[in-house]
Protein backbone atom coordinates (compact mmCIF):
# COMPACT_ATOMS: atom_id res chain seq x y z
CA UNK A 1 0.00 0.00 0.00
CA UNK A 2 0.80 3.28 -0.77
CA UNK A 3 -0.09 6.65 0.86
CA UNK A 4 -1.47 10.28 -0.70
CA UNK A 5 0.00 12.38 1.78
CA UNK A 6 -0.88 16.63 2.75
CA UNK A 7 2.08 18.70 1.78
CA UNK A 8 1.42 20.94 4.19
CA UNK A 9 -1.20 21.97 7.00
CA UNK A 10 -4.44 22.20 5.45
CA UNK A 11 -8.41 21.85 5.06
CA UNK A 12 -9.67 19.06 3.04
CA UNK A 13 -11.82 21.09 0.64
CA UNK A 14 -12.94 18.48 -1.95
CA UNK A 15 -12.52 14.93 -2.20
CA UNK A 16 -12.39 13.97 -6.15
CA UNK A 17 -11.33 9.85 -5.83
CA UNK A 18 -13.77 7.78 -4.02
CA UNK A 19 -12.78 4.21 -2.01
CA UNK A 20 -12.65 1.68 -4.95
CA UNK A 21 -11.68 4.55 -8.17
CA UNK A 22 -8.96 2.96 -10.37
CA UNK A 23 -6.28 6.49 -10.72
CA UNK A 24 -3.37 6.58 -12.35
CA UNK A 25 0.06 8.21 -11.25
CA UNK A 26 -0.65 11.71 -10.99
CA UNK A 27 -3.96 11.91 -10.94
CA UNK A 28 -5.98 14.42 -8.68
CA UNK A 29 -7.53 12.68 -5.55
CA UNK A 30 -8.43 15.83 -3.48
CA UNK A 31 -7.83 19.66 -3.20
CA UNK A 32 -6.70 20.79 -0.60
CA UNK A 33 -6.86 24.49 0.60
CA UNK A 34 -4.89 26.32 2.91
CA UNK A 35 -4.18 30.05 3.59
CA UNK A 36 -7.54 30.72 0.45
CA UNK A 37 -5.02 28.68 -2.08
CA UNK A 38 -6.65 25.45 -3.35
CA UNK A 39 -3.72 22.66 -3.46
CA UNK A 40 -4.55 19.46 -5.43
CA UNK A 41 -3.03 16.42 -4.37
CA UNK A 42 -2.12 13.80 -6.44
CA UNK A 43 -1.59 9.85 -6.63
CA UNK A 44 1.80 8.99 -6.15
CA UNK A 45 1.10 5.56 -7.90
CA UNK A 46 -0.78 4.44 -10.15
CA UNK A 47 -3.57 1.51 -8.62
CA UNK A 48 -6.97 1.35 -6.94
CA UNK A 49 -8.08 3.78 -3.85
CA UNK A 50 -8.62 1.43 -1.03
CA UNK A 51 -9.15 3.67 1.51
CA UNK A 52 -9.62 7.24 2.34
CA UNK A 53 -8.78 8.53 5.48
CA UNK A 54 -9.93 11.72 6.29
CA UNK A 55 -13.10 13.70 5.90
CA UNK A 56 -14.54 16.79 3.89
CA UNK A 57 -13.30 20.39 6.51
CA UNK A 58 -11.04 18.15 8.03
CA UNK A 59 -7.84 19.65 9.26
CA UNK A 60 -4.43 17.94 8.23
CA UNK A 61 -1.22 17.92 9.26
CA UNK A 62 2.05 17.59 7.11
CA UNK A 63 2.47 14.47 5.86
CA UNK A 64 -0.36 12.86 6.77
CA UNK A 65 -2.21 9.96 5.08
CA UNK A 66 -5.01 11.37 2.93
CA UNK A 67 -5.61 8.08 0.72
CA UNK A 68 -4.44 4.60 0.49
CA UNK A 69 -3.98 3.36 -2.98
CA UNK A 70 -2.87 -0.13 -4.03
CA UNK A 71 -0.69 -0.20 -6.09
CA UNK A 72 -1.15 -4.38 -6.77
CA UNK A 73 -4.23 -3.17 -9.01
CA UNK A 74 -2.73 -0.92 -11.24
CA UNK A 75 -4.68 0.15 -14.37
Amino acid sequence: MIYARADIVSNVWKLVAREGDQVGPGDVLAVMESMKMEIPLVAPVGGHVSKVLVELGQIVQEGDPIMEIDETASA
